[in-house]
């Protein structure tokens, strides 16, 4: 192969496989189920057990079902956000300026969120297996684990944080298609004020959204050798 031959090779970028946006996109289905699943346990809220752990603790014996769902989607969710946030910096920090900061944002954030998606699923194991003998758990925990359920895996304004990156990089520095950075700056800039608001848990309905549609834009929409 001639020196011209061997230029011309290196000048064509080479596509690289896109399973961390396939990862992204499982992430984003897998807490989009989370989080209905958590939407299902309302012991800690329903008009007839509220105040009283007892009753609470009846009604979460009830959604046990409900609890290992959500367990399961917000653990594959956690793990798989962690090959997105990589691949995701991996690919901007290609078409970006050295040394901008867009990438490790784009990454922090959606780790950030795989630590609240984690650390959300805490109390089911032993929730799960010990409502199973009610006589011998204490209400009272019962109640924190239920609201520790209901919350925790909401947390998703680190997301919002990574969304606005993303919209920074596509649409201030043309590292991608506009219609991902358009989608990234509304559904950032909704999850990032309802994460740093009193309705911060109400991120957990739009962070997931944007991981889901951001990975497929990547995965199918996205014409850039990255």
């Amino acid at each position: 192969m001639s020196p011209d031959q061997s230029a011309n090779r290196a000048a064509v970028p080479q596509r690289r496989p896109r399973l961390w946006a396939y990862c992204g996109m499982a992430a984003g289905l897998a807490s989009v189920v989370g989080i209905q699943a958590s939407l299902a346990i309302d012991a800690v809220y329903y008009e007839g057990a509220a105040g009283d752990p007892v009753a609470i603790m009846n009604r979460l014996a009830d959604q046990r079902a409900a609890m290992v769902v959500m367990h399961v989607a917000m653990t594959i969710a956690a793990l798989l956000l962690l090959v997105f946030a990589a691949g995701a910096a991996r690919r901007l920090s290609e078409r970006l300026p050295e040394g901008t900061l867009l990438p490790a944002v784009t990454a922090g954030g959606m780790v950030l969120t795989s630590v609240a998606c984690l650390l959300g699923t805490g109390f089911t194991t032993e929730l799960v297996f010990g409502l199973g003998e009610v006589d011998q758990l204490v209400p009272e925990y019962a109640v924190v684990g239920a609201h520790w359920m209901g919350t925790i895996p909401w947390l998703w304004a680190g997301v919002g944080v990574s969304a606005l990156a993303v919209a920074s990089a596509l649409l201030r520095h043309g590292a991608g298609p506009r219609w991902i950075g358009w989608t990234s700056l509304v559904l950032g800039a909704v999850t990032a004020l309802f994460g740093i608001s009193p309705l911060q848990y109400m991120a957990g309905f739009t962070g997931p959204v944007w991981i889901l549609v951001v990975a497929v834009g990547f995965a199918f929409g996205d014409r850039a050798r990255a």
